[in-house]
């Protein structure tokens, strides 16, 4: 059995965002049973030279959507910056992965050889699709996933390995 370069990101990004989509859920949960103020999540960070809960869930999308369009124009520009409230925050998620449903296999397959530019302020570093989004953006998605449930977790949302880990895909 061959991996796509399909399987590989979307069903991936489909995976994580998904769950992500359900962290975010149970972090609104958890506070409002425990009275917490929900916006100070959005500001919160694990040190104090780290960018903040609502960078770590928009870099998700930026890193997912924004990856693949970014190969489908030959440039990526991360876009993770904005002033988001918790429930926008979950607004963005949700439709990153609508927008990912509408992509189909052939055109992301499609992009493996395409030439990629990886640009931010004066950094341009060269890509193909395939590399770009395997050895550059999915490990920065997971990497900002990650922290956005370790920030989550910190503040006592009740969550565990199976929360980060989403929807697996099981033998057919």
């Amino acid at each position: 059995m061959t991996t796509s370069l399909y399987d590989a990101t979307v069903l991936t990004y489909t995976q994580q965002l998904g769950a992500l989509d359900r962290i975010l859920k149970r972090g609104a949960a958890h506070c409002s049973e425990q009275s917490l103020n929900l916006e100070e999540l959005v500001e919160l960070r694990l040190h104090h030279d780290m960018l903040p809960f609502r960078f770590q869930v928009l870099s998700t999308i930026s890193h997912s959507v924004g990856a693949l369009e970014g190969v489908r124009k030959g440039v990526f520009t991360p876009f993770s910056k904005g002033s988001h409230n918790y429930a926008e925050l979950q607004q963005a998620v949700s439709a990153a992965l609508e927008t990912l449903g509408k992509v189909t296999a052939a055109e992301v397959n499609a992009l493996a050889d395409r030439e990629v530019i990886f640009q931010t302020g004066d950094i341009k570093l060269p890509f193909t699709g395939e590399d770009f989004l395997l050895s550059f953006s999915l490990p920065n998605f997971y990497f900002h996933s990650a922290i956005a449930y370790g920030l989550l977790r910190s503040k006592g949302v009740t969550l565990g390995k199976k929360d980060f880990l989403g929807r697996m895909r099981f033998k057919r």
